[in-house]
């Protein structure tokens, strides 16, 4: 019996090269799927922030509407539009933190009253006849 023991003392228990090589791999290819998750994030964070910004400017410019009977922006300048609209934002105008956007907060107010489609280089596309305000790129158009 002491002999059987000494054998099995000798033997060494323990993970292969292969064994090894082999996690290694698989864990590789774990970390190469969910990197690009991973960095992506901070995109999509930017996108949906922007969405939401949208979102608090259309409920800003139907509150003007509600309260003055007129949309923001009569003048047709981005100034004036910016200033009508002080009173029911809080802080400052937002801005348009997509990748492809001037993120400068501008603003291109026209007064055609016809649908809205993304042009030029600001931030935000606005008509002050209709209301309509719209992310000003083309890839954001349905938003």
């Amino acid at each position: 019996m002491k002999r059987q023991h000494t054998e099995a003392s000798r033997r060494r228990s323990g993970f292969t090269l292969v064994e090894l090589v082999v996690v290694v791999l698989v864990l590789g290819i774990i970390a190469s799927v969910a990197t690009p998750k991973m960095f992506d994030t901070a995109g999509e964070a930017r996108q949906n922030g922007t969405i939401q910004s949208l979102s608090v400017l259309r409920d800003a410019i139907e509150l003007h509407k509600a309260q003055n009977g007129t949309y923001p922006g009569n003048a047709g300048t981005e100034a004036d539009f910016k200033a009508d609209l002080d009173a029911f934002l809080k802080g400052a105008f937002p801005k348009n933190q997509i990748a492809d956007a001037n993120n400068d907060a501008s603003v291109t107010v026209v007064t055609a009253g016809n649908p809205l489609a993304a042009s030029g280089a600001a931030d935000w596309k606005y008509d002050n006849q209709t209301g309509e305000i719209i992310i000003n790129l083309a890839a954001y158009q349905d938003q």
